[in-house]
């Protein structure tokens, strides 16, 4: 069953943090072979799931981060930071 809207951008957020860390880890420690595996790891998870939402909802972004399905989807609301 696919996740709704909501649950879709909670796991957005997670995944979002979890490789924002471990770029900031691998920052200061760019020989760590397991946390580099475990950022592309959950950088091609953030992508799939970027890719899903934006299929399924319209953009995260403003541009050039998706293709938008017509009418032009960036107008509609909610947008994504608005979510309550």
């Amino acid at each position: 069953m696919m996740p709704g809207r909501k649950e879709l951008l909670q796991q957005i957020q997670a995944i979002e943090f979890m490789a924002l860390e471990l770029n900031l880890y691998l920052d200061t420690h760019p020989e760590d072979h397991r946390a580099l595996c475990e950022y592309n790891q959950y950088t091609r998870q953030l992508k799939a799931l970027k890719d899903e939402f934006q299929r399924s909802y319209g953009p995260l972004s403003n541009f050039g981060t998706a293709f938008s399905q017509f009418p032009w989807r960036w107008i509609q609301d909610p947008w994504p930071w608005e979510e309550e």
